[in-house]
């Protein structure tokens, strides 16, 4: 009951700390201890006493008990404040809110109620995918074509304290970096090269790398997956037919330089020799004509001194030489009817076939020269002869 409630008649007159009301002075320290020492005991178990102020039971809290209940609650407080960090974690202590310090794996310590404390995991590999929906997958080339990509970063946390206050939620950042990242890069290539995935994967993740230390966002590109570059599903069959078209193109250029090089020595080679045959030829017909002209000369000469002679015999030499080609022999008689036709090439022919048959042929032939060469002698010049009857 308050002490100013009716029906308190006993100490109505008193205040909380057991004045009386008129007195004005202020209460008495002594007495405000006492009284909270009297709640204090009462909470613990203490009894009341019969004048309306309140003591122990057993004559008040000791001082020993009292500071037994103070270690123990120091103690407890100090026990919680313990905590341990594993490998591949660090942890964050905040002090009032505010950042103090970072510590490395093992056992720490941090008094409670003053500072707290976050564990990040800086080893574990973390992933986010750009592509998956269909707008994220889409994206325009340097040549204004589009293509359908499907990209995966891994990262990990590098630094703590910046992945926990410097942005409010990293996996968003990461991944719309990535996406824009990975939507430059794209940007400046032709739809060929991206579909080839020529080193896009390599400057999309740098160029990611560069944004994150930018925003102080704390956290480490470990590797970059290009996964799947292919032309959009609506333009697939007409993009496969201009690249099989392409393909056609290479490889028709590709056989045609090939034979370019197979027949082009050989038709330098070619070129060549008959450059070379021709220079023979010419340098034969040039020294043949020099050789000519010079024996006209010389028979000139001669031609001078016996005239009649001379033109006889050129005149034989020549139908010499013209009819000792041909195989057909006609001799015309003077003053006669009738036209000899002697089948040369015919006696030619069989000789030839006599002499390489029979070795006893051949055997007197090589021994007996003289008379070989005496009866072709006989034979020129009863042709000349003939010659001379026929003109």
């Amino acid at each position: 009951m308050a002490w100013n409630e009716p029906g308190n008649s006993g100490d109505k007159d008193k205040d909380p700390w057991g004045k009386q009301r008129g007195d004005d002075g202020p209460p008495d320290l002594e007495d405000i201890v006492k009284n909270l020492q009297n709640k204090v005991t009462s909470i613990f178990g203490g009894g009341r006493r019969g004048g309306g102020g309140r003591s122990n039971s057993g004559g008040g809290m000791s001082p020993a008990t009292f500071a037994l209940i103070f270690v123990v609650l120091l103690a407890v407080w100090f026990i919680s404040g313990i905590y341990i960090v594993t490998d591949g974690t660090k942890g964050v202590v905040l002090q009032f809110g505010e950042f103090a310090k970072t510590t490395d794996p093992g056992p720490q310590w941090y008094p409670r109620f003053i500072q707290s404390v976050d564990i990040v995991e800086t080893d574990k590999s973390r992933s986010v995918r750009v592509g998956v929906n269909k707008d994220e997958a889409l994206m325009l080339t340097s040549d204004e074509n589009i293509v359908d990509v499907k990209f995966e970063v891994q990262y990990k946390v590098k630094n703590a304290e910046d992945f926990l206050f410097q942005v409010a939620t990293p996996e968003v950042t990461i991944k719309t970096a990535t996406e824009s990242a990975l939507r430059e890069i794209v940007g400046k290539k032709r739809m060929t090269s991206v579909l080839e995935r020529d080193d896009v994967a390599q400057k999309t993740g740098e160029l990611l790398q560069e944004i994150l230390d930018r925003y102080k966002t704390g956290l480490l590109v470990e590797n970059v997956n290009l996964d799947y570059s292919d032309a959009p599903e609506e333009v697939k069959p007409a993009f496969n037919d201009v690249n099989s078209a392409e393909q056609d193109r290479d490889r028709f250029i590709e056989e045609a330089r090939k034979y370019q090089n197979q027949i082009v020595p050989i038709a330098r080679g070619q070129a060549a020799r008959i450059t070379q045959e021709a220079e023979a030829y010419q340098a034969e017909k040039i020294a043949k004509a020099s050789g000519d002209a010079e024996r006209f000369n010389q028979l000139l000469v001669e031609y001078k001194k016996a005239p009649k002679v001379t033109r006889e015999r050129l005149y034989l030499e020549a139908m010499e030489e013209v009819l000792g080609n041909n195989n057909k022999v006609m001799i015309d008689v003077k003053k006669g009817n009738n036209l000899l036709y002697l089948p040369i090439d015919q006696l030619n022919k069989s000789r030839r076939i006599e002499l390489d048959g029979s070795n006893s042929g051949s055997e007197i032939l090589n021994s007996n020269p003289a008379s070989t060469t005496s009866t072709s002698s006989r034979d020129r010049s009863r042709n000349k002869s003939r010659s001379r009857e026929v003109r």
